[in-house]
């Protein structure tokens, strides 16, 4: 894009922005999730389509209606299950655990043989994932919202009044569903799902502080052939604020 300046001169501003203090990527993975056939219908439900419910009104069984042929996928979702982009800010929680005596801190040497002294950040993340279980012929049966969640611990630079922003940068879900021959030839039972998660995530601690800067204005390039009025912002008390040098002391 053409930037232009518009008043066509730099000032010395004072500007209000969030500083990064430190920032680290890592993959975080979730332990494994595991059900067997006790938890169907107690801490795991299926719906599907005219389905077989071993304890009725409660769960179907995706085994006794799809048979032992099938696709399984894995999505994260919100709360009531609708699925949501796993990377879209606010999908999965990921936020600081307070600690009652505050940030505790750590002294680490540097490759360089610098010490430096660190913080103990604690982060929780957390969502809901549904598994669908899909058989040739299209039909599905699909679990209620599972909850997933996982601590962990990052040594930042991290001092009083800064904070957590904390992004999902990549998301992956896989699921795998076992099933067992039942009483009768062809029939086939739920005997185990496990699911696992893994994530990639920037953790950075940040503050809201006020730069000064020298700078000028600028305004975007006009988009022809509609050319819309240029951009006024209101003038400065340059003798003022930003504040300038003292003078010398005679």
């Amino acid at each position: 894009m053409d930037f232009r300046s518009v008043n066509g001169g730099q000032e010395t501003l004072c500007i209000k922005v969030n500083k990064v203090y430190d920032w680290v990527t890592r993959q975080s993975d979730v332990p494994l999730i595991s059900f067997n056939a006790s938890d169907l219908g107690t801490t795991l439900f299926f719906d599907c389509p005219g389905g077989v419910s071993p304890s009725p009104g409660l769960s179907d069984d995706p085994c006794a209606v799809l048979g032992n042929t099938f696709t399984v996928d894995c999505f994260v979702t919100d709360e009531e299950g609708n699925p949501v982009d796993p990377l879209a800010p606010g999908s999965i929680l990921c936020t600081e655990i307070a600690q009652p005596e505050g940030r505790a801190t750590g002294t680490f040497t540097l490759p360089t043989c610098e010490t430096v002294t660190l913080q103990k950040v604690k982060v929780l993340k957390k969502g809901f994932v549904v598994v669908r279980v899909t058989n040739p012929q299209g039909v599905f049966c699909q679990t209620t919202p599972i909850p997933f969640a996982v601590a962990e611990k990052f040594f930042l630079c991290a001092p009083p009044g800064t904070f957590l922003q904390c992004e999902i940068t990549d998301f992956e879900c896989d699921a795998n569903l076992i099933c067992r021959p039942g009483a009768s030839p062809g029939l086939f039972t739920f005997q185990q799902l496990d699911i696992s998660i893994n994530m990639c995530q920037n953790i950075q601690m940040e503050a809201l502080v006020k730069l000064e800067i020298t700078a000028e204005f600028c305004a975007p390039r006009p988009e022809l052939p509609f050319v819309c009025p240029a951009l006024m912002f209101p003038p400065q008390c340059p003798t003022i604020f930003p504040p300038a040098e003292p003078c010398p002391t005679p």
